[in-house]
């Protein structure tokens, strides 16, 4: 069976957005959050046109192959103008995480719309012995909360946003991480945990 990982960019002060994030403005003014995407000369095996930097790159790759489904929130959905009908990740659907009817979903796309556990359940069986990635702060926040993480990877990107969406939202508990790689590149330093059970 796969895991359930979350894997975000990440300024140090821990915002996933800048401000004003939203529909045709996507991350707002928090770009440069992906610049590490196209600052090298290693293509991805996984995504076309990206060009990391090669320990990006391995990294990046390493967990974009193990990806079965992008699980995503409403926010990140919109956010990202409904990832065009399709999916932020090239070769697994998506499935949205929300409370409302989503009429423009389409059949690369799946709707749950009754809680975390649901979604969780619904992606792994989609993603097989795949691994479903989560996207977006709330969702990683519920899916904490249900214990229902294996790993959060952190690509850190080495700037203080100072406003935002903040990743890491409220938690009931103490959730502790085991550092399994810590890898700097440029422009970015790759951090993997588990999560501790």
């Amino acid at each position: 069976m796969g895991k359930v990982v979350s894997a975000h960019s990440v300024s140090v002060d821990g915002y996933i957005t800048g401000r004003e994030p939203g529909p045709g403005k996507g991350l707002g003014d928090g770009g440069m959050l992906f610049d590490w995407y196209f600052d090298g000369d290693t293509p991805s095996r996984v995504f076309g046109g990206f060009k990391l930097s090669e320990p990006s790159a391995r990294v990046f790759d390493a967990a974009a192959e193990r990806v079965g489904v992008a699980l995503t929130g409403r926010n990140t959905y919109e956010d990202s103008e409904r990832f065009g009908g399709g999916s932020p990740h090239p070769t697994a659907p998506l499935l949205l995480l929300s409370n409302h009817p989503a009429p423009e979903i389409t059949e690369r796309q799946t709707l749950v719309t009754t809680g975390i556990e649901d979604a969780i359940a619904a992606a792994r069986e989609i993603a097989g012995d795949r691994d479903v990635c989560l996207m977006g702060g709330g969702v990683t926040a519920a899916a904490l909360k249900a214990g229902l993480v294996d790993e959060v990877i952190l690509h850190q990107v080495p700037i203080l946003l100072g406003s935002g969406r903040p990743f890491f939202q409220t938690l009931p508990r103490h959730i502790r991480l085991r550092l399994i790689e810590a890898v700097p590149a440029p422009g970015v330093t790759h951090l993997h945990y588990a999560v501790e059970r």
